[in-house]
């Protein structure tokens, strides 16, 4: 009777996860369904396959300025991963392993980070940005992306870094290594899963982030994707199909990085999780 009640909870967990992939997934095949189309094939059937498949509607996405703004999404995201990962793990290493006085209220103070709303910090920002002469540069949404980053990437790497043996280390230290030494040459190759799950999750947001984007850059030729996208309105008129077409490019970097590093993903988020 155990046996059975347990076949049918495989067979209904399954379902429900068919069902989720279904209802996640549909969108991305009707984006890029209607990608190939023209606008009156896809305004006459959305769900028809196309009668002449229009490849250059990719063509035009990209020659349309989508290249400018896909190399400076590039630019930004790899700027801003780097300092969220590098600045976030020594934070939370030094959290776990040096037992200062008042590191629990650092901590806590760093959670709190999670809490300030983008909406809320926008108008500080703002004026930060203007008073130091960062306004429309790379720099006005690189900082911003770092600093609101922070705190739910070292949430993550505490939880991982308190998993890890501390007799790994004390044998490293008894080899003469420094505490730097021992985080770069133990605690980072073995931390690999929650590096690539942070990396992931952060370049999600720093990739697709609208708001400080449309607010702190105004120069075209320095303007990421999500603003990049919007151009492709006109006044009188729009393009949706070529817009789909660059909906689709400008999410091939996150679809290909989860495909190549979605199992250290996994492991990463589940260890912190269980073990943290």
């Amino acid at each position: 009777m155990n046996k059975k009640k347990i076949h049918i909870s495989t067979i209904l967990l399954n379902l429900l996860c068919i069902f989720l992939c279904v209802v996640i997934a549909s969108p991305l095949l009707w984006i890029l369904l209607n990608s190939f189309k023209t606008n009156q094939e896809m305004f006459m059937d959305s769900l028809a396959l196309p009668k002449v498949w229009q490849f250059g509607n990719y063509i035009k996405a990209w020659s349309m300025g989508l290249y400018r703004y896909f190399g400076n999404s590039i630019l930004v995201s790899s700027i801003s991963l780097v300092g969220i990962l590098v600045l976030a793990s020594f934070l939370a290493y030094g959290l776990t392993r040096f037992r200062a006085k008042g590191s629990n209220i650092i901590f806590i103070i760093v959670l709190g980070g999670m809490a300030l709303s983008e909406q809320i910090a926008l108008v500080p920002l703002y004026n930060i940005l203007q008073a130091l002469h960062l306004y429309d540069t790379y720099a006005a949404v690189i900082l911003p992306y770092i600093a609101f980053r922070i705190p739910f990437t070292v949430f993550l790497m505490r939880a991982y870094f308190i998993s890890i043996p501390v007799e790994l280390e004390e044998a490293a230290v008894m080899d003469g290594y420094n505490s730097l030494q021992i985080f770069t040459k133990i605690i980072v190759p073995i931390s690999k899963p929650i590096f690539a799950s942070c990396a992931i999750v952060n370049l999600n947001f720093v990739w697709n982030e609208f708001l400080f984007a449309n607010v702190f850059l105004s120069n075209k030729a320095i303007q990421t994707i999500p603003i990049g996208l919007m151009t492709f309105k006109g006044d009188l008129k729009v393009d949706y199909t070529t817009t789909l077409a660059g909906l689709i490019i400008a999410s091939l970097p996150l679809i290909i990085l989860f495909l190549l590093m979605s199992k250290q993903f996994v492991r990463g988020l589940t260890s912190g999780a269980v073990k943290g």
